[in-house]
């Protein structure tokens, strides 16, 4: 007669051999989306319901620092593009994943080899925030960052530049594909986060 293993209990960590509990792997969740569709708010309502907040753009950001450069839209884009084809299209991800400690929500994932990398650890997923052109032109005009942007024309042309051929640059119509879940962010502020909700 075959013994039966002992049951573990509902909701508690499985346990090695030996008896000692297994700690679960931490939950985490990439952000990737279309300029000023949300992506920071959704990162916000997270961070408020215990996750960490790390982002690939301030990967860049560290890199521009050392430069003594100014992080403008243009020149995130252009330095995290050089990083990807000097060190791999998936460096970014690389440098965030050494900084995850615990239940963390990943901002700014622009290419595909990224979202790779991520998937690498158990329990990631790709939650991708979108809203019309003309409302994100709107929100970004009102947020008054530099976006190099003064006209919607402008802005998606600005757009067309996440979009490349190229796998050493954003790729971000090919992040949006992968995502296990889309968001659009085209009403209030209230309902985006009852879809937020849902999610988790």
């Amino acid at each position: 007669m075959t013994p039966t293993r002992p049951r573990t209990p509902s909701g508690a960590a499985p346990r090695k051999p030996g008896g000692r509990r297994v700690a679960p792997e931490p939950r985490l969740l990439g952000l990737t989306g279309t300029n000023a569709a949300g992506k920071g708010e959704a990162a916000a309502f997270f961070t408020r319901r215990g996750f960490a907040y790390l982002s690939l753009s301030d990967i860049v950001r560290e890199e521009l620092r050392k430069k003594g450069l100014e992080p403008g839209r243009d020149s995130l884009i252009r330095t995290g593009n050089a990083l990807r084809r000097r060190f791999g299209a998936d460096v970014l991800a690389r440098r965030v994943l050494r900084r995850v400690r615990g239940d963390t929500v990943i901002d700014s994932i622009r290419n595909p080899a990224e979202v790779a990398r991520l998937r690498t650890r158990p329990g990631f997923r790709l939650l991708a925030v979108d809203a019309p052109v003309e409302i994100r032109f709107e929100r970004a005009q009102r947020r008054g960052r530099d976006e190099s942007a003064r006209t919607l024309e402008e802005f998606a042309a600005k757009e067309r530049e996440e979009r490349s051929a190229d796998p050493g640059a954003q790729q971000l119509h090919l992040c949006l594909r992968l995502a296990d879940a889309t968001v659009i962010n085209d009403s209030t502020l209230e309902r985006f986060h009852k879809k937020l909700e849902a999610l988790l």
